[in-house]
């Protein structure tokens, strides 16, 4: 990197640029950790890191072994770092917590159609939900991002039998575990309020998303979201080495 000739007055616009970025960074920091990092003493540890690592930067500044705009940069780039891995963490908690949501919609499938549909959508939707809790959980436990779960490799298996790869494979689950979010989401349940006399009848029934909590809606679409992601990134990656979990 390149050095400044002469030192970063502590009174320059440059400098407090730079100390006010140092500033937004550790106290992102502190709050990132607060959300994620449950340990008392780890979540210490790493704010005192980020703290000396900011204040690094400010002092390389001050001294003339960075420049401002150099400085400014070197924040910046640990602030993307630190919001990508609370984003990857994020992802790994919404489907883990989604494939909860999916296994308990599926049982309601089953129960609600006294076994009719439990073969073709309710089974399938819960061995998914399962299959999502346990590649999420072990990804949040391992802080790893490619466990692979028995559903999605029988997947990959299947597709190995037709003379496709991997990402065939993957390409599959997703696209299984996105369609039947939606289609769960558009069947009709019954209203919270409906009776009946002989029979129910059409106006007893509503669109499920219709009888769902907000919060839990706007975490099955989140969830929906990233696999779709997912899929896209399998679509374009001819090699089939990646993959992104619900």
């Amino acid at each position: 990197m390149g050095q400044l000739k002469e030192r970063c007055e502590p009174d320059s616009c440059d400098y407090w640029a730079v100390s006010k970025a140092a500033g937004s960074l550790t106290s992102q920091a502190c709050t990132l950790s607060a959300r994620h990092i449950k340990d008392g003493t780890l979540r210490l540890q790493f704010n005192r890191e980020v703290s000396y690592y900011a204040r690094g930067i400010v002092n390389d500044v001050a001294q003339g072994r960075k420049s401002a705009d150099q400085g400014l940069k070197a924040i910046k780039s640990e602030q993307s770092s630190l919001l990508s891995q609370a984003l990857e963490i994020a992802q790994k908690g919404v489907g883990a917590i989604a494939g909860a949501l999916q296994i308990a919609t599926g049982a309601g499938v089953c129960y609600g159609s006294a076994g009719t549909l439990c073969l073709f959508f309710g089974a399938p939707m819960m061995a998914h939900g399962a299959n999502n809790i346990y590649e999420n959980g072990r990804n949040i436990l391992g802080n790893r991002s490619d466990t692979e779960g028995p559903l999605r490799k029988t997947y990959q298996n299947i597709a190995k039998s037709f003379k496709y790869s991997e990402r065939e494979g993957n390409i599959a689950y997703g696209s299984v575990d996105l369609g039947m979010s939606i289609v769960g989401a558009g069947r009709l349940v019954l209203k919270a309020d409906s009776w009946r006399l002989f029979r129910y009848v059409r106006t007893d029934y509503v669109r499920a998303y219709r009888n769902t909590s907000t919060p839990a809606f706007i975490l099955d679409r989140s969830a929906d979201a990233i696999t779709a992601k997912g899929i896209h990134d399998q679509w374009v990656d001819k090699d089939g080495l990646r993959h992104e979990p619900r």
